[in-house]
């Protein structure tokens, strides 16, 4: 369906297709375009929080600071038959029921033991595998004509605003503590990828960094999640085989240390609070936390937000984690700039650098989450049970027939609808039953349709997508109408007379 109605499809299509690159169609642009407004105004808006873009492209130095270079790397193995490339890790969990925890934790030659010793050959092929190695996942290139000049693809978005942080503190006034935001594309040459758009090589990324005092993480807003639950699988329960989350309010977490930073808690919460409003229900969210071995090299404590999916069960959505002022204290020593902060006191300040607490999303794995929630089926028929802030087109007009001037008066109210500023699809192909089906399987909250009563009162009939319920209302009272619906402040009966059946 995502790919027949405009979705998202595999990129290169006509010349075979790479793994790790989609296209978002027409349909799948507005959807990722309104997750990512939906997520500016439960985020970034709310908490003041500013936002930047800076380049996808940067130099070297910027990676060996940050600690990419040396650590951005991933175990691969090669066919020695069809010269196919793998995660070695991930052969293991695949074809031996290994963990994620149990493999983070072996070396090259470790790994390479285990694929032999469990008699794991190529899923292509059926060929031995050769040695283990490590490959750079980070997309290497040269900036201008000069070889020495490396540059790397960024792999998060992040690394932009640490090296930026300087001038964003400076036009922010010295304001703090105080939070970045970067929604834009990143890359991972990611080894084998597969899941379509959960796993990419090419994506949008949402980094947000907060920059906090480290002695004084305490976290103002906190009384408005304490009491919100959180699942949690903690790095204790991991190592002892347990596997089932605890339950436990954001205040307990807090109190029992489950989770080390207030702003940290804080950011899970709202996490698990913005999938619900993506459709994902509370029961199918959990956090696991990152063992030491499993952390990436700039994290003291992090967890994976995780959403089951039918398709590919537990996926990460969102990754926390309290970075410390790793980030700046490294581009520091390697710009030789200096990155401190000055905080007024009574007693003339101080100054130091800042800590940071980090949440991260996956800005296609958001779209592709959302679709699967929402995807239903009633009487045989799919529909897509998007929320109206979601939805791709919001409104469907329809003449009943293409004849006696309908199409001409469906046209006029089509028209007024775009200049108020709705997303609006016509549709004057079949049968009204399958343009309702149609639109239902896109989406599409509202369907205005254009009949004969419409000639003589001037009043259509107003379809919800989910329950197929039927009022009508007056033209001229559509605009106002609409604009009340999609902002949440009326609901469907609200829309007219009901019609009854």
């Amino acid at each position: 369906m995502a790919k027949r109605r405009g979705f998202f499809w595999p990129s290169y299509e006509i010349y075979g297709g790479v793994g790790g690159f989609i296209t978002f169609g027409p349909l799948g642009s507005i959807l990722k375009r309104r997750i990512e407004d939906k997520f500016r105004n439960f985020y970034i808006r709310p908490l003041g929080i500013l936002e930047i873009e800076s380049s996808v492209i940067m130099p070297g130095k910027v990676f060996e600071a940050s600690g990419h270079v040396d650590h951005f790397k991933e175990p691969i193995v090669e066919c020695l038959k069809c010269k196919r490339k793998f995660r070695a890790d991930h052969l293991l969990q695949e074809f031996a029921g290994m963990s994620d925890t149990e493999t983070e934790k072996l070396t090259l030659q470790e790994l390479m033991n285990e694929i032999k010793k469990r008699n794991i050959h190529c899923p292509e092929c059926g060929g031995d595998f050769g040695k283990t190695e490590q490959f750079m996942t980070m997309f290497t290139t040269t900036i201008g004509p000069y070889s020495e000049a490396t540059g790397y693809g960024r792999p998060e978005a992040a690394q932009g605003i640490f090296v930026e942080f300087k001038r964003i503190y400076e036009s922010a006034r010295g304001r703090f503590p105080f939070g970045v935001v970067q929604i834009g594309h990143a890359l991972r040459n990611e080894i084998s990828p597969r899941q379509g758009p959960i796993r990419l090589r090419e994506f949008t990324i949402i980094d947000i960094e907060f920059f906090l005092d480290p002695e004084d993480l305490r976290c103002p807003l906190l009384k408005e999640v304490e009491n919100d639950t959180l699942k949690l699988i903690i790095a204790e329960n991991k190592l002892k085989g347990i596997k089932e989350p605890i339950e436990v309010t954001v205040k307990q977490a807090l109190n029992k240390a489950y989770i080390k930073a207030e702003w940290q808690a804080f950011f899970m919460a709202l996490a698990k609070r913005f999938l619900v409003e993506l459709g994902v229900p509370e029961d199918k969210q959990r956090f696991i936390e990152k063992l030491e071995w499993e952390r990436a090299h700039y994290s003291v404590q992090g967890f994976d937000q995780e959403v089951y999916l039918e398709r590919w069960g537990w996926v990460e959505v969102s990754g926390h984690n309290y970075r410390t002022d790793y980030d700046l204290s490294r581009h520091m020593q390697f710009s030789g700039v200096d990155m401190k902060v000055f905080k007024e006191a009574e007693k003339g300040g101080r100054r130091f650098i800042p800590h940071v607490v980090e949440p991260s999303f996956g800005s296609d794995r958001l779209v592709y989450i959302a679709l699967e929630y929402a995807y239903k089926t009633k009487k045989n028929r799919t529909l897509l049970s998007l929320s109206r802030e979601l939805a791709p087109i919001q409104v469907g007009v329809f003449p009943l027939v293409s004849k006696d001037g309908l199409p001409e008066k469906a046209k006029e109210v089509y028209q007024m609808l775009i200049r108020e500023g709705f997303t609006v699809e016509w549709d004057e192909s079949g049968s009204i039953g399958r343009r309702y089906a149609r639109a239902d399987e896109v989406g599409t909250p509202l369907g205005v349709t254009i009949d004969y009563q419409t000639l003589e009162n001037g009043t259509v009939t107003i379809r919800d997508r989910d329950t197929w319920r039927q009022v009508r209302s007056k033209i001229e009272e559509l605009p106002e109408l609409l604009h009340a619906y999609f902002r949440r402040k009326i609901d469907f009966e609200d829309l007219g007379q009901l019609i009854k059946r």
